[in-house]
């Protein structure tokens, strides 16, 4: 008897404790490292993930290389950068349009080695249309993103 009140008061004990662990929030995940630094001079394609920071850090000073991948249909809507930034396509068709208003009508295709620079201030847009489309960003930063999107009548348009 006294060994399963033991068991008992153990096992009452110690599901609060396990419970409470269970519903606090897990640690936020340390941010994304640079695949290359002095320590790692090399980087192949399979290591390039989503939004892979390859070298710096854009929210940094200094020069940074990024590859960002888009799903097909994917892209962005018209904003401008405070910083020059050269686009390398390294995989698919890439389509880019300029202006606030977006017309993916009059985009432009930019074929896989093709290449765009980004002036400070140019207010452009971009997408993916049916493939996987990866670009490699490079820059100084930090560099600020600023949403410009307008329609037809020069009005914000505002995204959800």
């Amino acid at each position: 008897m006294f060994t399963r009140i033991c068991a008992l008061v153990a096992f009452c004990l110690l599901v609060p404790s396990i419970a409470g662990r269970a519903q606090q929030p897990a640690a936020p995940a340390p941010p994304p490292v640079p695949l290359i630094d002095a320590d790692h001079l090399i980087m192949q394609p399979e290591e390039a993930t989503t939004g892979a920071r390859v070298m710096g850090d854009g929210s940094k000073p200094g020069f940074y290389v990024t590859r960002t991948r888009f799903g097909p249909g994917r892209g962005s809507r018209p904003h401008f950068h405070d910083q020059d930034r050269y686009v390398t396509v390294i995989k698919g068709t890439w389509w880019t349009g300029k202006g606030d208003v977006y017309k993916p009508e009059t985009m432009v295709a930019i074929k896989p080695g093709g290449f765009m620079f980004h002036p400070a201030g140019y207010h452009h847009y971009d997408q993916a249309r049916d493939e996987e489309v990866i670009v490699q960003i490079m820059g100084v930063g930090p560099v600020k993103t600023t949403q410009s999107e307008v329609d037809e009548n020069g009005e914000p348009v505002r995204r959800k």
